[in-house]
Parts: C-alpha cells; sequence; structure tokens
C-alpha cells in the first residue's frame, strides 16, 4: 500500500431532552407533521429563543466522559445559509467558542491477537439545532416541509483526522454511540436519526505529513453504509489521482443501492456562512459549581467498569472488554452476579456471553428485552456451581427459563425431575451396569484405547439420562478399569 487514508467524523448526537433546545415544543419522534413546532421553531416575528438548560447539562456529561475541556464560556452563533427546511435562513450554532473543547475517546480494532487500541483525539463538540425536513413522498410531484424537527437540540462532535481505515472509523462511532448511550444524553437510535456520521476522507502517499484534499460524506445513519462509503470513496479519491485527476473539496452523498458516492456541491468554507455572534442569546456561562453537579450524577463510565471488572471480579480483559460493550449488557450482567455471587462472576460471564447471547441474536432481541431475567440466569449458574445441575442439565433449564416455564430454576429443577445425581453408591451401581455390559469397549480401554472410556462415560451417562456428575462417573470408572 502506497496510500494512506486519512478520516475524520463529524456526528450529530440529538439529545433526549422532553423539549427543543430554544422553545418548549415536543421532540417526540413520530408525530404528524408540523404539529411540533412552535412560534419560536418557525421562526414568527418577534419571537426570542430560550436555552434549555437540560441541553446544556447533556453537553456537559459528554465533556466529562470525554475527559474533554468545558468551556466556562460559550457563545452560540448565527450560521448562514438558505434552504426550505430552515425557516430562520440561519441555524443557530456554535463556532469560535463551543462548549466542549478537545477529549479523547478509545477505540479498539481488530480482534484476537490481532485486537489493538488506539486513541482518537476530539476537537470539539459544540450545541446547535436542527433543521427541519424536505418531504418528497406522496405530495401529488411536489415536496412538502415538515417543521417539527427544526429546533431539536444536537451536539455536533468533531473528531482530529486519527483514523487510517474504514475500520478504525467504525469502531470510533461504535465507541461514541455507547458512550453517549451510556451517559443517558440520547437514545442512539439510527434509524430515526438520532445518531448521524459525516465523513470526511483524503488520501495521501504514506510517508507524507501534509493532508490531502478531503471530501465529506453526509448523512451516514448505519455503521455499515459509513464503511461502505468511506471504502468506496478512499479507492474512486486513489484511482482518480493516479490517473492524473485532482480531487476538488466537495460534499458528497452515499448511495446503499449502489454502493458509490456522488457529488452534491462544492463543499463551503466558514466563511461562507457568515457566522456571527446571535444577537438574541447571551454568551453562555457554565460555573464550576455546574459542573460538579453534573458530574455527582454521573454513572460509572466503560473504562473505570472494564478496569473494575478485571481487578475485583477476576474477569479475563476481553471479557471484560465484551461486558461493557453495552450498558445494558453490563447492568444485566452484574444483576446476574448479585444474584449467584461474586465467587462465580467467571461462570456468569460465560452463560451471558455465550447461551444467553446467542439466542438473544437468534431470536432478534436486544437484552432488555431477555425473556430470561438477570435473577433467573443467576439462580441457574448457582445451581451449577452448587452441583445441583450439570452444565448439560443446565442447558435445558435454560431452555425451559426462556420458554416461560418457570418462575426459577429451582422450581424448573424440582418440576422435572433434574436434580444431578451425586450420590456415590448410585452411580458405582449404574457403571458396573455398563462395564458388565460392554466387555469389548471395556478390553479395547485397557488395550490403549482412550475412544473407549469415553465411550463408557456416555453410556453411564445415558443410563442416568444425564443426571449423574461427569466428574464422579469419571473418577469411579477409572478406579473400577483400574486406570
Amino acid at each position: 500500500m502506497v496510500w494512506e487514508i486519512v478520516i475524520g467524523l463529524e456526528v450529530h448526537v440529538q439529545l433526549n431532552t422532553a423539549a427543543k433546545i430554544f422553545s418548549g415544543a415536543s421532540t417526540a419522534f413520530g408525530a404528524e407533521p408540523n404539529v411540533q413546532a412552535s412560534a419560536v421553531d418557525v421562526a414568527l416575528p418577534g419571537v426570542l429563543p430560550v436555552l434549555n438548560r437540560g441541553a446544556v447539562e447533556k453537553a456537559i456529561r459528554l465533556g466529562l466522559a470525554l475527559g474533554a475541556h468545558i468551556a466556562p464560556k460559550s457563545v452560540f452563533a448565527r450560521k448562514n445559509y438558505f434552504y426550505p427546511d430552515l425557516p430562520k435562513g440561519y441555524q443557530i450554532s456554535q463556532f469560535e467558542l463551543p462548549v466542549v473543547q478537545g477529549g479523547t475517546i478509545a477505540i479498539q480494532v481488530g480482534e484476537g491477537d490481532k485486537a489493538h487500541e488506539k486513541n482518537i483525539r476530539l476537537t470539539r463538540a459544540h450545541l446547535e439545532e436542527d433543521a427541519g425536513k424536505s418531504l418528497h413522498e406522496d405530495f401529488h410531484g411536489m415536496s412538502g416541509i415538515d417543521l417539527n424537527r427544526a429546533g431539536t437540540p444536537l451536539l455536533e462532535i468533531v473528531s482530529e483526522p486519527d483514523m487510517r481505515s474504514s475500520a478504525e472509523a467504525v469502531a470510533y462511532a461504535r465507541a461514541l454511540h455507547a458512550l453517549v448511550r451510556w451517559i443517558d444524553i440520547c437514545d442512539g437510535n439510527m434509524q430515526e436519526g438520532s445518531f448521524r456520521c459525516d465523513a470526511n476522507v483524503s488520501v495521501r502517499k504514506k510517508g507524507e505529513t501534509a493532508f490531502g484534499t478531503r471530501r465529506e460524506i453526509k448523512n451516514l445513519n448505519s455503521f455499515r453504509f459509513l464503511q461502505q462509503a468511506i471504502d468506496f470513496e478512499a479507492a474512486w479519491q486513489i484511482e482518480t489521482i493516479e490517473d492524473g485527476g485532482r480531487i476538488i473539496q466537495s460534499t458528497v452523498l452515499f448511495d446503499p443501492d449502489t454502493g458509490e458516492t456522488r457529488v452534491m456541491r462544492s463543499k463551503e468554507d466558514a466563511h461562507d456562512y457568515r457566522y456571527f455572534p446571535d444577537p438574541d442569546l447571551l454568551p453562555l456561562v457554565i460555573e464550576p459549581e455546574w459542573i460538579a453537579r453534573v458530574a455527582a450524577s454521573m454513572p460509572e463510565l466503560p473504562a473505570a467498569m472494564k478496569a473494575r471488572f478485571e481487578r475485583e471480579l477476576g474477569l479475563p480483559s476481553s471479557d471484560a472488554g465484551t461486558l461493557i460493550a453495552s450498558k445494558e449488557t453490563a447492568d444485566y450482567f452484574q444483576a446476574v452476579v448479585a444474584a449467584a455471587g461474586v465467587a462465580h462472576a467467571k461462570p456468569c460471564a460465560n452463560w451471558v456471553m455465550g447461551e444467553l447471547a446467542a439466542r438473544l441474536n437468534k431470536a432478534g432481541l436486544e437484552i432488555a428485552a431477555s425473556p430470561v431475567s438477570p435473577a433467573q440466569l443467576g439462580g441457574l449458574v448457582a445451581r451449577i456451581a452448587d452441583g445441583t445441575l450439570s452444565n448439560a442439565i443446565a442447558r435445558k433449564v435454560f431452555e425451559a427459563l426462556w420458554n416461560g416455564e418457570g418462575a426459577s430454576a429451582d422450581e424448573i429443577i424440582d418440576k422435572q425431575g433434574l436434580r444431578q445425581l451425586t450420590d456415590s453408591g448410585a452411580i458405582e451401581a449404574l457403571v458396573d451396569e455398563v462395564i458388565a455390559a460392554n466387555s469389548k469397549s471395556v478390553d479395547e480401554f485397557r488395550a490403549g484405547k482412550e475412544k473407549a472410556f469415553n465411550a463408557l462415560v456416555g453410556q453411564v451417562m445415558k443410563a442416568s439420562r444425564g443426571k449423574a456428575n461427569p466428574a464422579q462417573v469419571n473418577e469411579i470408572l477409572h478406579h473400577k478399569l483400574g486406570a
């Protein structure tokens, strides 16, 4: 590879406030067009914006989570452009003095031995209002304007151009998506537009320090489209340069149907928007006491929780990383451990990441909608730990819990008679019967064929209908055969 891809992302995060950033209108998704657009949102003459305190607090939460500088004073500006869904003719945003400055987010790229961590630097995160939406369907050849979304509070989070592949860009977007949901500032619903990515992509020869000319891919609303768009755009830029062409700074759109990007317009610079401070809004002043109050309400952050899982629960780093991939998974796991006991944290992790994750994936369910509650799964793990259940029978109990056949593992065990057989005398009697009935396998084992021993174990387990303790079966069988 003689080329290096350079990527920076601008992510628009819709804040989950009940009201808009400068008006009291609702932000609920799915309402009939234009029923949630107040006089402020439609820019009637004489109206004035009033800043939503909740939106500011969510910006502070992000700044704290990123280890960023939270500006004691920031300013709102008018970003001037004309479009049908922008009734004022300008968007209220922040330019020279954003509320959040700097910060980093750690990403993990690759899997297994090839996995590596990388810190992505953030430039800024600024508050702004969303525009409305143009509708082009079912209007008898005309377009309509829905201003329900106008004024919805956004945080635009801008990274430094630190990513060098589409895989790194997706890892960054996923990490940021998980974080904004973790700290409860955004629902992260990409289908509804709550989390939208713009990717700035350029290429340069390896070893060069100057950046190439970038093109910005707008409004990518899935991680898959983000990866596809970057891969196509980078390949197109490389081919264009190698064929003697040059890259012109532009805004482009990605077409999922063709897998290609196409030019939307030549790229504007900041001066094209004629930014100036909004005279209707005072500077935003954030006192240290306000930051301290928000900090006191913050949840334990993913990195701190991962370290605690490793330190206090003895989990491997890979397990801890998987379990903190989402707050819902982390909360579920902790509730399972609380039910089973801290001493059984590792088997709890195995069940959450293994059997439960597989069933949820097959059923297309999120962990919050799991038919098996954390208390039920914790009770199941406890019964395995105390020898009541073998792993094989435990899977049958899990299946019954999943299907709603009992309120707890204990209820299902008693109802179906599934308690593991641990009586040495009873197991010994079964072993004697199997040895007497399988002389050929006994002779083969004594002749050195280890598979024959496994066959005998299988016969004992079959005779006990899977209830015999496998460890005891192995021990007694070895003793009886003089192994």
